[in-house]
Order: C-alpha cells, then structure tokens, then sequence
C-alpha cells in the first residue's frame, strides 16, 4: 500500500539549515515563524485563532533516511528510532506543539518553531490541554538524561 501526502502550507522560520537548528520547541523560546497555509484550505483555519497553541505535522524534507538506532542528544548510547524523537525516520514526519501568535488570513504567526525553513506543512491541530496532557507518564531513558537540557540545535541531519 502506497500513502501519498500533499502538502497544505510551507512552514517559514529563520533556520535556513539542519545544523543550528532547535532540538524541540523549548529551545526556541524567543523564536519567531510563520506557518504559509495554501488558499486552497483558507477555510479550514476558521476558529483556529481561538487557541494558544498548535500541533504542526510536518515532512522531514531534509532527512537522509531512515536510521534504525540513533544517540539521542542528551545521551551517549544508542537507542532505538522509536525511544527517540529523531529526525531521521522511516516516513519522516515531524511533530511539534508551537505557540499561536496570530491569524491572519492564511498566515499564521508562531512562538517556539524548531524546523528549517521552508518545511513542507503536512497537517495542523488544535492543542487541547484536557486531551493532550497526561498524568503519570514513564519517560524511559530519559529519566536519566533530563538534567542534561540545555540549549541545544540540532546536528541530527547531519550524520554526525
């Protein structure tokens, strides 16, 4: 079975390459972008300014392919693709939860992006804190790893 995805919008930040780009939303705080949405689905954005925040999905379009395992950035063993958010996955999707800052027409101003410019916008959702947040999560090997945070960009496109 083939599944074909067709872009919806171009996602705009001020990172032009893999290399320096933020890890996770939380490392660019002070970041601003902008999410271009195709006219086309101009519709579909109605009511969409009455929340904070959004779940962009995303293409990796930079990605080099899948990689089975990996080491994560706040760890020095490798895991499992699936045991870590890294970019390099077998259909390349992206996920992140972006502050929205504006709506205007079919640009959307965001807070927090952590993608390249220029990212193939796959789907939006509304974040929904009485559906999205859970109580009593595991974390696995991150448990371990979490006092390691810091500011960090990303060099997981780069093979190093």
């Amino acid at each position: 079975m083939n599944i074909v995805f067709s872009p919806i919008g171009i996602i705009h930040t001020p990172f032009m390459e893999p290399e320096g780009t933020p890890i996770q939303t939380v490392f660019s705080k002070e970041t601003r972008g902008a999410v271009e949405v195709f006219d086309q689905y101009r519709q579909a954005l109605t009511d969409l300014d009455g929340f904070s925040h959004i779940i962009l999905l995303y293409y990796f379009h930079q990605s080099r392919g899948p990689k089975l395992t990996c080491r994560p950035f706040l760890d020095n063993q490798e895991r499992g693709l699936f045991a870590t958010r890294a970019p390099a996955r077998p259909n390349a999707i992206g996920l992140s939860i972006v502050e929205l800052i504006k709506v205007e027409n079919c640009l959307l101003t965001i807070g927090c992006p952590d993608m390249i410019d220029g990212t193939p916008l796959l789907d939006i959702k509304p974040y929904i804190g009485d559906f999205d947040v859970k109580a009593n999560i595991r974390t696995g090997w991150y448990a371990t790893a979490q006092n390691r945070v810091q500011t960090a960009a990303d060099r997981r496109f780069s093979g190093s």
